[in-house]
């Protein structure tokens, strides 16, 4: 299936709301496919939000198992019209981003979260998250709101240029 192209920051698009989807429109579910078979052509990647690559859609996939750092997770979940209702245990923590591909940041985010949302056949779910996974899905719900991880810090020396790889 397709591997979409990732959009990077200043792209305009990454600052777009993406609107509510209607319950049983086929565009959810195509969504999450997209989605799923972008986030498998990036190892590091733990999570992408429709927004990223180009679809105005309240649609993301997350999957902590891919995470090089073991944490309690859920496994591969693609959610859509995804809402917090629920957050608690506020701490800082470090946050990286495939639209912004060389940067790094310390985000204040909340370490259980309580989320509403529809899968991928439509069905109701209610989720409780914790720990990296619960910073994970704020990170991509905020991406349905056009807000980027960089609005949430609080001055720039929370701000770090990520390492590259040795070659």
């Amino acid at each position: 299936m397709p591997v979409l192209p990732v959009l990077t920051y200043p792209n305009p698009f990454l600052k777009q709301k993406a609107p509510a989807l209607s319950p049983g429109d086929p565009k959810g579910p195509q969504a999450l496919k997209d989605l799923e078979d972008t986030l498998s052509a990036y190892p590091g990647c733990v999570g992408l939000a429709a927004p990223q690559v180009g679809c105005l859609a309240r649609a993301l996939v997350v999957d902590l198992s891919r995470s090089s750092r073991p944490c309690e997770n859920h496994g591969r979940l693609g959610l859509l019209n995804p809402e917090i209702v629920e957050a608690s245990q506020w701490k800082p923590g470090r946050e990286g981003c495939l639209s912004f591909p060389d940067l790094l940041a310390n985000v204040k985010r909340a370490q259980r979260i309580r989320v509403k949302a529809f899968d991928g056949k439509w069905e109701q779910v209610d989720l409780v998250f914790t720990g990296f996974e619960a910073v994970a899905l704020q990170h991509e719900i905020d991406h349905l709101d056009g807000i980027l991880f960089l609005d949430r810090i609080r001055s720039s020396k929370d701000l770090f240029e990520r390492r590259k790889a040795a070659t």
